[in-house]
């Protein structure tokens, strides 16, 4: 209702003012300075009232835990590969390195081929399916000093080569560390 008022005395007053400014005398001038001054001073306080310079800010400011930082998908270049009861596969962990990664294996003639793949998506409670592949696994990657390893349950007869499924690279056995 305020505004409206303000609006109305801006209809009636400015061009009686600047008439006044025009023909009136020395008085009516001033006058019409005056009124002219105060309907700007009226509109100013009015448009801060409405618009404040400080936002709101919540009564109460609930704490949040940080957002867990997401893994980037890819498909990790196996570094080496050591084959027994299980197939434990490690590569270079990156910075954002996935809790969970898919491997695929399939063996033809000598080799067994595996194909890695890491997504945010990946759930290892729920099995994987790769059409054309009998043994897709969707497995906890364990990440120690800058390696990922994935152990695969598959086991890999004596003979057997791992290789890279999407290279055709041959992935070497892990180099032995002695102390």
């Amino acid at each position: 209702m305020l505004a409206v008022s303000l609006g109305v005395a801006w209809l009636l007053l400015a061009p009686l003012s600047l008439w006044l400014l025009v023909k009136g005398t020395n008085r009516e001038r001033a006058g019409a300075v005056v009124t002219l001054a105060l309907l700007e001073c009226a509109t100013f306080t009015m448009d801060s009232a409405l618009h404040p310079s400080t936002p709101f800010r919540p009564a109460v400011a609930h704490a949040l835990p940080a957002a867990p930082r997401a893994c980037e998908a890819g498909f990790p270049v196996p570094r080496s590969a050591r084959a027994g009861k299980d197939l434990v596969l490690t590569w270079a962990a990156g910075p954002r390195e996935c809790g969970t990664a898919e491997a695929a294996v399939r063996t033809q003639g000598r080799k067994v081929l595996v194909w890695l793949r890491e997504d945010p998506r990946l759930d290892a409670r729920r099995p994987a399916h790769a059409p054309g592949h009998k043994h897709v696994f969707t497995l906890p990657v364990r990440v120690e000093d800058g390696e990922a390893t994935l152990t695969v349950p598959f086991h890999v007869k004596p003979g057997y080569i791992p290789v890279d499924g999407r290279t055709g690279r041959r992935i070497p056995a892990p180099a032995s560390t002695s102390r």
